[in-house]
This record gives structure tokens, C-alpha cells and sequence, in this order.
């Protein structure tokens, strides 16, 4: 399989925390938000490194019991980018769920 994060499906994503992935993922979403509508090779970009790492996270052993969780995030995700059909998903609402870890890393890193 030919990844879009090459350096990180190679292992450097299973040394990651669980919230430093989610904050990964938050920000391919958010960039998958700002593009809806308004740049389709962006978006689609987007999308699929958001989904690349939506599925890096789901092989990581350590999140097994998080399993139901992560892919509920993921369906949810789905459900924003084929315009929130199924939940009602608007994907600048996913922001409320990702802030908290994205503010948890950047304060983590300001730290040190």
C-alpha cells in the first residue's frame, strides 16, 4: 500500500498519543472544512490524508479498546464530507471535537 505519510505509517505514528493523532486528524479536517465548496482538489486531499490517518490510528494496538470510538469519529467524518446525509454532519462542527486535543499538543510543545 502506497501511503501519504510515508514516515508516519512507517511507525513514527504508533509513538504518537492518542490525542496527538486526533489532533493530526482535527487538522486534515479542518483543512477538509475550509475547502468544501470552494476547492474540490484540496478538499479531496484533504479528505484522504484525513482518512489515511483516521486509519493509521484504528491499526494502532494501543486504541483497541478506543476502536468503537475512533470509528464512530470516522463514520462521522464520512458523513460531513458526502454533506451530512445520514447525522447532519457539517464538518466545521467537528472542530468542537478536535480543539481540545489540538490546544492539549500545542501547549504540550510550548512547554518545552
Amino acid at each position: 500500500m502506497s501511503y501519504m505519510h510515508k514516515n508516519l505509517a512507517e511507525g513514527r505514528w504508533y509513538n504518537l498519543s492518542l490525542a496527538e493523532q486526533l489532533a493530526n486528524i482535527g487538522t486534515e479536517a479542518g483543512r477538509a472544512a475550509k475547502w468544501q465548496g470552494k476547492d474540490e482538489k484540496s478538499f479531496d486531499g484533504a479528505v484522504a490524508r484525513a482518512l489515511e490517518l483516521f486509519d493509521l490510528t484504528l491499526e494502532d494496538s494501543r486504541w483497541r479498546g478506543r476502536a468503537l470510538e475512533i470509528g464512530r469519529l470516522k463514520e462521522v467524518f464520512c458523513d460531513g464530507v458526502l454533506g451530512g446525509k445520514e447525522y447532519n454532519t457539517d464538518l466545521k462542527d467537528l472542530d468542537r471535537y478536535f480543539y481540545p486535543f489540538m490546544n492539549m499538543v500545542a501547549s504540550k510543545y510550548m512547554a518545552q
